[in-house]
C-alpha cells in the first residue's frame, strides 16, 4: 500500500455536513460541469431519433389527407413547425452549452506516474475516505513510467473514480486502486463493493445528491453513470477509454481507465 500527504491551504467549503478542501471543492464542480454536459449530450443524441421519425411520419401522413382541407394542412405544417423548433432549440442552446468539454483542451506535458497516485489517492483519503471508514489501498507496478499528457486531468478523472467508488461504499469496506503500464498504455481500475450507501442521507457526502441517484437507476449498454463522465472524456481525449463494469455475481463493480503513455500522438 502506497500513500503520501498533501496538504490543502485556504478555506474549507461544507459539503454534505463536514469541511472539505478547496481541491475537493474544485474537483467536485469539475465533476459536475462534465456531468451537465454529458447529460446534455445524452438528450441531444436520444431527442433527435424521435423528432427525425415525427418530421419523417408527417410527410407520410400529408400524402394521405386531402389538400383542400385547411385543419389538415395547418395541423401538419404545426407538427413540421414544432419539430424544427425542437432541433433548433438542440442546436443552438443544448449543443451550444456543452461545447466547452466537447472540444477539451488539454496541457501536453511529460509527468511521472506514480506521484500522480499517490497525491490523488490521499487527496481521497482525507477528503472523503477517512471520515466514511473505507480503506483506500493502492496496488501499483509503476516505478518510474512517464505519460505525456495533462496531468491535471488525468487526476481529476483519477480523483472521481476513487470518490464514486468510496461513496458506494458501506463503513468498513475497501477501495482499491491497482495500477500498471505495458509498451503503449498506462492502465488504472478501481475495484469496490457496491452498496445503498451511495444514497444513504445520515452519510457525509461529497458528490451530488441526483447524481449518487442517478448512479442507482439501471443503465443502457455501454453507458455510464453521469456522475463518471469527466472520466470518460478526459480519457478519450489522450486518445484512450474509460469503462464503467457493474458488480456480477460474487465480482466486485469496476470502473476503468486507459490513457496511452504517448497521448499527444493520438489528438
Amino acid at each position: 500500500m502506497t500513500t503520501s500527504s498533501t496538504g490543502t491551504a485556504g478555506a474549507q467549503p461544507v459539503t454534505s455536513g463536514f469541511a472539505v478542501s478547496e481541491r475537493t471543492a474544485h474537483l467536485r464542480a469539475e465533476s459536475a460541469l462534465f456531468m451537465r454536459d454529458h447529460v446534455l449530450s445524452l438528450v441531444s443524441h436520444d431527442l433527435r431519433g424521435p423528432l427525425n421519425a415525427i418530421h419523417s411520419w408527417a410527410y407520410v401522413l400529408e400524402r394521405k389527407l386531402d389538400p383542400n382541407d385547411p385543419n389538415s394542412q395547418r395541423a401538419i405544417v404545426g407538427i413540421r413547425n414544432g419539430v424544427d423548433q425542437q432541433v433548433k432549440l438542440l442546436e443552438t442552446i443544448v449543443d451550444a452549452t456543452r461545447a466547452e468539454t466537447r472540444s477539451l483542451a488539454l496541457d501536453y506535458a511529460p509527468f511521472p506516474l506514480h506521484p500522480l497516485l499517490d497525491e490523488t489517492a490521499e487527496e481521497v483519503r482525507s477528503g472523503l475516505a477517512r471520515v466514511r471508514g473505507v480503506e483506500l489501498t493502492l496496488n501499483s507496478q509503476l516505478a518510474t513510467e512517464q505519460l505525456n499528457g495533462d496531468r491535471e486531468r488525468l487526476a481529476a478523472a483519477l480523483w472521481v473514480m476513487l470518490t464514486f467508488a468510496v461513496e458506494s461504499s458501506a463503513q468498513g469496506a475497501a477501495v482499491t486502486l491497482e495500477s500498471r503500464a505495458d509498451a503503449t498504455s498506462w492502465h488504472a481500475a478501481v475495484t469496490y463493493e457496491a452498496s445503498t450507501a451511495l444514497v444513504d442521507t445520515s452519510l457525509p457526502h461529497v458528490l451530488e445528491t441526483f447524481a449518487r441517484k442517478q448512479a442507482r437507476e439501471p443503465r443502457e449498454a455501454n453507458r455510464i453513470a453521469w456522475v463518471l463522465a469527466l472520466c470518460k472524456r478526459v480519457a478519450e481525449a489522450h486518445g484512450g477509454g474509460f469503462e464503467q463494469q457493474d458488480a456480477a455475481q460474487s465480482a466486485p463493480a469496476t470502473l476503468s481507465l486507459r490513457v496511452p503513455l504517448s497521448a499527444a500522438a493520438a489528438r
